[in-house]
């Protein structure tokens, strides 16, 4: 393969297109649809839940703790180990991390889609995928992983500009939706194995504060992804 090939698809956008209101109206509809579609959402809340276990494992890595695997179950929950210190700061960033994560990389691809970053930021989506093939502990999470590094494979291979575009920008509102859909299953779980339980026990702070936070989180991020998505409509 010639060298320039490769680096022609890691490359942003020169002069990135401005998202049009058609275009924004379009994948707005197909997000949303997906996602209040029972039969899709199955399958699109898996993603969801990949995000979150993932997020717990680069907060824990940067935490300074070790990551050792992580599995996703067909009822879309799912469990990330990482091995460390049983108190902390660093644990308790570890299990933040999981909820708020959708959100957070949900608007950071529709500003990366938006602002021409599509190529570089799906090259690296593929690279983190590569690498929690390491750490899959279960068949259904491997086809998971799989799955969704074949998609953004061939999207990052496949360099078609508005596409890649409006792709990213599609799968970050499906993210951002996915956030408060798990989010909103969270409400009135009481149980100390869900993550604002874990977090009431490590700190003393009740539950419900740290529900609070996920969806201050959730909320920021809502914002950030809503200037370009609101400004073809300007």
């Amino acid at each position: 393969m010639d060298p320039s090939d490769l680096s022609a698809r890691l490359r942003p956008v020169a002069e990135p297109a401005a998202l049009t209101g058609t275009g924004v109206a379009v994948v707005l509809v197909v997000a949303v649809a997906a996602t209040a579609t029972p039969a899709l959402w199955r399958h699109l809340r898996l993603a969801v839940t990949l995000v979150h276990e993932l997020g717990h494992a680069v907060v824990g890595v940067a935490a300074g703790r070790r990551f050792t695997g992580f599995v996703l179950r067909g009822d879309a929950s799912g469990h990330a180990v990482t091995v460390g210190p049983a108190r902390g700061l660093g644990v308790v960033a570890t299990t933040w991390a999981g909820y708020p994560m959708p959100a957070l990389v949900g608007a950071g691809l529709v500003l990366a889609g938006a602002k021409g970053w599509a190529a570089p930021v799906l090259a690296a989506s593929l690279v983190a995928l590569l690498v929690a093939l390491l750490f899959v502990r279960s068949a259904l999470t491997g086809l998971v992983v799989l799955t969704v590094g074949l998609s953004v494979g061939t999207l990052w291979w496949w360099r078609e500009d508005p596409v890649q575009q409006h792709v990213l920008v599609g799968v970050g509102v499906v993210l951002l939706v996915g956030a408060w859909r798990h989010l909103g299953s969270l409400v009135g779980d009481r149980s100390p194995r869900s993550d604002t339980g874990a977090l009431a026990h490590l700190t003393g702070v009740p539950a419900v504060v740290w529900l609070v936070s996920f969806a201050l989180a959730c909320a920021v991020a809502a914002w950030a992804a809503s200037g370009p998505l609101l400004a073809p409509f300007a």
